[in-house]
């Protein structure tokens, strides 16, 4: 039997994102229903999210990501041998999406399959990639956090329709000599799994948040120094905290949590709103683009949802 000779290690070779067009703000939000943009911020710490329209579905938006992400990284469609896409909101259960990102790429024939981690989807999907890529399995991978969460909320529920958003990012990531995409940690609990979700009789999404809050400023920062621990660093060596953009005050406790005064935290939330998959790599994108990460840093993602599901890995900035 033959093995498949894999990389030494991985990394990050370009990143791209894609924001739908139309913005929601929070007064719009005020004019149709019981709130504020005052008590939006208060409790959020979210000011405006994008909202996708017709055109803008999970699929294509993952396609533009994907392409800007790969163009940034310098390589071709062709050689992509892998595309993962992390995603809760297609628009029907079967077919997955990732084969049809993969055509509108370009690149049919190659791997491609979806992961629902629902918000931590994005950490997960990396992981599973970048292991792929050692293992010998795939040479280039291209990894896409892609939602329309706007399609699975009830905008006259006052307690979700304030809080999320849609759009896209992607990476690409390749063989390294030296690491770049440090080793996950990763869980669940599935005892939590009915604080957030759809359920089996219903059309929209629905969320206990206090139990949600409770548990991640409690629970989140463990996983933070488990990751870091795992990449061979503390927490003070991070340029950078790029966490699931859920709530600004859980993204503010666990920077506390974590003490490290050198690291940029992600606030993405306040323009973007929750866009489950897509948050992480969105901040991030958001950081680079405003020239808050210098190349080669270090930056924590880390991720939790549905599920309860949650990861995070130390990764080098391309």
């Amino acid at each position: 039997m033959r093995v498949s000779a894999g990389a030494p290690h991985t990394r990050l070779l370009g990143l791209g994102d894609y924001r739908p067009t139309r913005v929601v703000t929070n007064l719009e939000l005020a004019g149709r229903l019981d709130t504020s943009d005052g008590w939006i911020r208060s409790r959020t710490g979210i000011s405006s999210r994008r909202i996708a329209g017709p055109g803008e579905s999970v699929v294509a938006m993952a396609a533009a990501a994907a392409g800007k992400a790969i163009a940034e990284s310098g390589l071709a469609p062709a050689d992509v041998d892998l595309l993962v896409l992390a995603t809760c909101t297609m628009a029907t259960p079967i077919p997955g999406g990732a084969p049809q990102v993969a055509h509108l790429l370009g690149v049919n024939g190659i791997a491609a399959f979806d992961i629902n981690a629902a918000c931590g989807g994005f950490c997960y999907a990396l992981s599973v990639a970048a292991d792929a890529v050692r293992g010998g399995s795939a040479r280039h991978a291209v990894v896409i956090g892609s939602e329309r969460m706007s399609d699975w909320v009830d905008w006259e529920d006052r307690s979700t329709a304030i809080l999320f958003g849609d759009g896209a990012a992607a990476a690409v990531v390749g063989p390294a000599e030296q690491p770049g995409i440090g080793p996950v940690a990763w869980g669940s609990d599935g005892g939590r799994a009915g604080l957030i979700g759809v359920p089996a009789d219903g059309r929209f999404l629905q969320m206990d948040g206090q139990p949600v809050y409770r548990w991640a400023t409690s629970a989140l920062a463990p996983v933070a120094r488990q990751a870091c621990e795992l990449a061979g660093i503390a927490p003070g060596d991070l340029s950078a905290i790029v966490p699931h953009q859920a709530n600004l005050r859980v993204i503010e406790a666990l920077a506390r949590a974590l003490d490290a005064p050198r690291a940029v935290v992600a606030r993405d939330i306040v323009e973007a709103g929750n866009t489950s998959a897509a948050s992480v790599p969105l901040a991030l994108c958001r950081l680079l683009a405003d020239g808050q990460l210098p190349a080669g840093s270090l930056a924590l993602l880390l991720a939790f949802g549905a599920g309860l599901s949650y990861a995070g890995q130390v990764v080098r900035v391309p």
